[in-house]
């Protein structure tokens, strides 16, 4: 059996939405994770609730 470290997971998703990549969680705990840190970060992400997770998709910045 794996023990999953919630904060090593929340850091690779956050480097991903950071880099302008998609994050996918698949629980509600992760997903309010990121939500928090997205809105610390002050961050434009578009979130896509699903039944079986959420994504989280980086708005692009318009020049």
């Amino acid at each position: 059996m794996y023990i999953i470290n919630r904060r090593k997971l929340l850091n690779e998703k956050m480097a991903r939405i950071k880099n302008g990549y998609s994050a996918y969680a698949e629980s509600m705990e992760i997903a309010n994770l990121l939500k928090k840190e997205i809105q610390a970060l002050n961050l434009n992400v578009h979130e896509e609730v699903t039944d079986i997770g959420s994504w989280f998709i980086p708005e692009r910045v318009k020049n």
